[in-house]
């Protein structure tokens, strides 16, 4: 290191007076930082300074202050650097940091539940991580259970969360003409079931499979079924099937005008088995709004807008039989309304409960009665706890794996 600069000529105080009178003669060229603080720490020490009465060290001050161009107070504080260290050297930048709760394992594990669940929302997701560790005693999940839905959405813009998390495109939301007639009043019973339907995409000129979606208004139990046209010689034995998949009786069968649904043959089958069936009401697009968020949140997000032929009609059915109707109604947490009133009467609904179709099912007062024959209380559970929600999920996972690859193929 090199420092351009002559002041061998100022040796004493009295020299540091002529160079403050402007008498003195002195080279000085540009210095870097740790130029200039080895040069205030020789000259402290050329002058004695900490020995030097009060009024002199004020000239030293000044003659530093007029070399370096530091300011007064930056020039105190190297000084009692010096004092203390015997020494100045350049300190690091003491930023403050937050303490790291969640580990890049948490953030992995995150990563890994999105992707089996499909990337649910964060109150549904911090509903997975606190299951997971509650009821089903992983404790991988101890720091997860915990965090906070705001955070939960940071952790998914990491870096590394994204490097191991699925790419999923939004939920297009499904319009349909939804017109009315009454809309269901359950009164807080199960069996009063909101129906849609949802198509698979054309390609050539060729339909592909349809999806049909029935769901519970109050506990959100959900059935969906696959057939090859919505015409009524297909829909009227599956839509039958489909109302023996849910553990209690129904009593409502609402849907749009749909022709699907708006026909005789369905409406012999409702009356056989004693079921009001109602559609919705003209500009109350809510009618049937609980079935049709399904339908982008659950359909499209696990079966994708990818055409699949009509002939793998009976294989999705088969999977969604076997496999994801009961992850839907024992591991995948939904979220139930609280409806709040203020003082003027303004309604507003939030969503604070994140619980399962069969959990919701037993919040029920004498839930037991609802059940209809054939159907048992210990059934159920030994169905909610045969896996986890992770295990049954990757389960489920593999098998739509496996039927993706097989309509691929043929």
């Amino acid at each position: 290191m090199t420092i351009d600069m002559d002041d061998s000529q100022i040796t004493d105080i009295a020299g540091i007076r002529k160079f403050l009178d402007g008498s003195g003669k002195l080279k000085l060229k540009g210095l870097s930082r740790d130029e200039k603080y080895v040069w205030i720490a020789r000259t402290l020490r050329k002058f004695g300074y900490f020995k030097l009465r009060k009024k002199v060290k004020a000239l030293v001050k000044r003659y530093a202050q007029r070399i370096t161009g530091y300011s007064d107070a930056q020039l105190t504080r190297l000084i009692a650097r010096q004092l203390r260290h015997g020494r100045i050297a350049a300190q690091p930048a003491a930023r403050h940091r937050f303490a790291q709760r969640y580990t890049p394992e948490d953030i992995g594990l995150l990563a890994e539940t999105d992707n089996v669940h499909y990337r649910l929302s964060g109150p549904a997701t911090k509903a997975l991580f606190q299951r997971a560790y509650a009821v089903y005693g992983d404790l991988r999940f101890v720091r997860l259970k915990d965090i906070s839905v705001a955070h939960l959405y940071n952790l998914r813009a990491a870096k590394a969360y994204k490097q191991r998390a699925l790419v999923l495109a939004k939920t297009q939301p499904v319009k349909s003409s939804i017109g009315a007639r009454k809309k269901p009043s359950p009164e807080g019973q199960p069996g009063y079931l909101r129906v849609d339907t949802v198509h698979q995409g054309d390609k050539d000129k060729a339909k592909g499979i349809y999806h049909i979606n029935v769901v519970d208004e109050v506990t959100q139990w959900e059935v969906v079924g696959a057939v090859e046209g919505i015409s009524e010689v297909f829909l009227e034995p599956l839509l039958e099937k489909l109302l023996e998949r849910f553990p209690f009786p129904i009593s409502g069968f609402h849907s749009d005008n749909g022709s699907e649904y708006i026909n005789d043959r369905v409406a012999r089958l409702l009356r056989n088995l004693l079921i009001e069936q109602t559609k919705s009401r003209s500009r109350r697009t809510n009618d049937n709004a609980l079935v049709e968020g399904k339908n982008g949140s659950v359909i499209r997000k696990q079966m994708g807008y990818a055409h699949i032929p009509r002939r793998h009609a009976a294989r999705v059915n088969a999977f969604y039989m076997s496999y994801f109707n009961d992850y839907l109604n024992f591991h995948r947490p939904c979220g139930f309304a609280t409806t709040l009133t203020d003082a003027k009467g303004k309604q507003k609904k939030v969503y604070k409960t994140w619980i399962t179709p069969y959990e919701r099912l037993k919040t029920l007062k004498d839930w037991k009665q609802y059940l209809r024959p054939g159907v048992s209380a210990e059934q159920l559970a030994q169905i909610a706890a045969a896996k986890s929600d992770h295990d049954f999920a990757v389960e489920m996972l593999r098998a739509k794996s496996k039927l993706f690859s097989l309509v691929g193929k043929a």
